[in-house]
């Protein structure tokens, strides 16, 4: 047991990762209530020795910080309207990166929504990935990523299966009021 799995044995939490290791994959977490959920599923991917990366607002990579989420796996992720368009970014970053495992949360934000963004669809449609779903379960104390799809293209299609997924874990999240589907 590494470092990382360690400290998620002391505090209780069990990793339960049984979704293929890929050079290159999507990432879906879900409920997402909480900014604990970001340290829980970064100490979960690396306690099994992968690292994954993950898309934060610009605003914070500043110096130093930015060295450390950098090193973290983060990629900046600039204001709208700043110029390019971000699922194509990172399109292109699976095609020019040999290894790309990237963490997303589809409601994009911590408070209640059952709009969730399709942009990591489209992404994996693009750059022909896979799409894992994981979850942060805080009722039972596990995080797991055990189901792996491959996304057909019909987006609203790929979306009603992934938010059919997280419907038998509607309790899961630390602040359950807030996750809708």
């Amino acid at each position: 047991m590494n470092f990382w799995g360690l400290i998620l044995k002391l505090t209780g939490w069990k990793v339960n990762i049984s979704a293929p290791r890929r050079d290159k994959c999507v990432i879906c977490v879900a409920p997402h209530t909480s900014n604990w959920d970001f340290i829980l599923g970064l100490l979960a991917y690396y306690s099994i020795g992968r690292k994954a990366n993950f898309l934060m607002k610009k605003f914070w990579f500043f110096f130093p910080l930015n060295f450390l989420l950098k090193s973290l796996g983060g990629i900046p992720v600039y204001p709208k309207g700043s110029g390019g368009n971000l699922s194509q970014q990172i399109i292109n970053r699976f095609n020019n990166q040999s290894y790309l495992n990237l963490a997303v949360t589809p409601e994009g934000t911590r408070s209640a929504t059952s709009e969730w963004r399709t942009g990591f669809l489209h992404i994996a449609v693009e750059a022909h990935v896979p799409v894992q779903l994981g979850i942060i379960d805080y009722k039972h104390k596990s995080i797991e990523i055990c189901e792996e799809v491959m996304p057909t293209g019909n987006i609203e299609e790929d979306l009603r299966n992934v938010k059919y997924f997280y419907s038998h874990h509607m309790d899961a999240a630390l602040y359950p009021e807030k996750f809708k589907l």
